[in-house]
């Protein structure tokens, strides 16, 4: 029973998505800041739980990134909404997202079945957005002015580009590969 607590931790996550949303489209930035935090808390404990007690399994290796997606999105969305981030960011996000599940998809059903390693690039950009939305909250409820606001926004916007195109050239170099090993097999095949 206990070895799903990390699985209940991260579907209370998704939970938060919705309340995130609409707290940030409402502007009332403190209560969503807080929301944010509490799911980044929640992120460490079952990932801590889940490594700790050897708790990992395969549901949870897939709800976990997607409720850290479910509620980057939901905030990017909703600052985007209001004007506190500009609109080419929330495409960027956005963007390099649907590239990723539209690439998986594809890799899927032309080649077969795949492990999704996050790569540390991907990790890192995943930190980077997440430290944005909240320094981004900070400064909506509290500090009108932060000296570091744009170079945070710029380091978002690049980490998120150069992650998606590592997707892109990573996996592709892959499925070139397995292309190139069936149509050796095929022709070996053929010339006996």
């Amino acid at each position: 029973m206990w070895r799903h607590l990390p699985n209940l931790i991260t579907a209370l996550r998704i939970a938060l998505v919705w309340p995130v949303f609409w707290l940030i489209s409402r502007g009332d930035f403190g209560s969503a800041l807080m929301l944010a935090a509490l799911a980044g808390a929640s992120d460490a404990l079952d990932g801590w739980l889940a490594k700790h007690f050897n708790w990992q399994s395969r549901l949870g290796g897939l709800l976990d990134p997607l409720a850290d997606k479910l509620l980057l999105l939901a905030a990017f969305s909703a600052l985007a909404t209001i004007g506190a981030v500009p609109l080419w960011l929330f495409a960027l996000v956005i963007g390099r997202d649907l590239v990723i599940v539209c690439g998986a998809i594809a890799y899927h059903n032309l080649i077969g079945p795949f492990e999704a390693q996050p790569t540390r690039l991907s990790k890192l950009t995943t930190v980077v957005q997440i430290v944005f939305v909240l320094a981004e909250l900070l400064r909506l409820a509290w500090l009108p002015q932060w000296p570091g606001q744009g170079v945070l926004l710029v380091a978002t916007a690049l980490l998120t580009v150069a992650s998606g195109l590592n997707y892109v050239l990573v996996w592709s170099r892959r499925a070139r590969r397995e292309f190139a090993n069936r149509r050796r097999l095929k022709e070996s095949s053929h010339g006996r």
